[in-house]
């Protein structure tokens, strides 16, 4: 009886660290090509659809593509003009940074006998370290806005090229395998794009009542611009557990500058920890009929890993396309092991099988 092929794990790590090093330098072109192909997979149902009332491609294509354009620009002009908000009430809160200090200083003089000479020293240091950091987010932000707009441009131009060249790549895809796989490989494709719309209609419904959640608690706790900060939240969710938590330290700061009191602070974490317990619970369940089955250890490492190769891209591409390995592995017996090891609801051994294999 012949032996079934063995995983080379060597071969497997080369590989591997060939991968990253081409996604590390390759990023520039990667990184919208990727958007591109996920705006790809989530217009597909809607072009086929709009195709199939009588629209010519190009005219379907172009309608959701300026669609889009319309809800992200809609998004993004409500968070520009609640930041803009936000920074003309900065001078109120300057000062009662500066109350606060003055308290705190008094705290350290009388507790620790701290002088004037070296508060004023911890202060000019203070300064001139948020002063380089400013500099070099300033200079982030100059970058990554011009990189944005040259995203903006390629991004949905390859999104329309995609499209509309869709049975051309297909057929491509399908020469680079033997006849025998393409009945799975065209069951990978189709699985692959309506289990990403879906997830990504029900994401959308997830963030919307998230956010307005989020900014009516902060709204009744009385939390200047509860809107801008209930829907940065809910945008950060897509980290798991760690992004609810980013997400409230702003809040939370503006709420014990603005009333120094600490209950109020107090109030944004139970307000903000009883809408993380309604999403996981109720809204998600509810909103997202199929889960990218990917279990919480690789969806963080994930990030990680997309954080690290494609900075912030890469945190939100990185996930869908490990959900989509896991789809490839579920197709591919010799591919099995991967596929319980990304799974999120695998059958547990019984206690004494695990106990046996550890006794050995």
């Amino acid at each position: 009886m012949e032996n079934s092929p063995k995983v080379n794990w060597l071969k497997l790590l080369q590989y591997t660290v060939l991968v990253s090093v081409l996604l590390y330098f390759g990023r520039n072109l990667f990184v919208p090509l990727s958007f591109s192909l996920l705006i790809s997979f989530v217009l597909y149902p809607v072009v086929r659809w709009m195709e199939t009332k009588g629209w010519s491609r190009w005219g379907a294509i172009l309608f959701c593509l300026l669609l889009l354009f319309v809800l992200v620009g809609v998004l993004a002009w409500l968070l520009v003009r609640q930041m803009l908000d936000f920074g003309q009430e900065w001078p109120a809160l300057q000062q009662k940074l500066l109350g606060a200090w003055s308290k705190l200083s008094l705290y350290l003089e009388q507790q620790f006998g701290v002088d004037d000479v070296q508060r004023v020293s911890w202060m000019e240091g203070l300064v001139t370290d948020a002063t380089s950091t400013v500099f070099n987010v300033v200079q982030g932000v100059l970058y990554t806005s011009a990189v944005s707009v040259v995203l903006l441009l390629l991004i949905p131009l390859y999104a329309a090229l995609i499209l509309y060249n869709r049975e051309q790549l297909a057929a491509a895809l399908f020469s680079m395998f033997p006849k025998s796989e393409h009945r799975t490989i065209s069951s990978i494709l189709r699985e692959t794009i309506t289990t990403y719309y879906n997830f990504i209609k029900g994401m959308l419904i997830v963030y919307a009542v998230v956010g307005l959640l989020n900014s009516l608690g902060l709204l009744l706790l009385g939390i200047p611009h509860a809107f801008f900060f209930g829907i940065v939240a809910s945008l950060l969710t897509f980290i798991p557990y760690v992004g609810i938590s980013i997400g409230a330290i702003l809040p939370m700061a503006v709420a014990w500058i603005t009333y120094d009191s600490v209950w109020y602070p107090l109030g944004v974490v139970i307000v903000f920890s009883v809408v993380q317990y309604l999403e996981a619970n109720l809204i998600f369940p509810w909103a997202v009929s199929y889960r990218l089955q990917v279990n919480m250890l690789f969806t963080l490492l994930a990030i990680v890993a997309g954080g690290i190769l494609w900075g912030a891209s890469g945190m939100i591409l990185f996930v869908p396309f490990l959900a989509i390995l896991k789809l490839i592995a579920d197709k591919h017996r010799e591919l099995r092991p991967l596929s319980l090891l990304l799974g999120s609801h695998v059958k547990q051994p019984k206690p004494a099988v695990v106990n046996k294999v550890l006794k050995k």
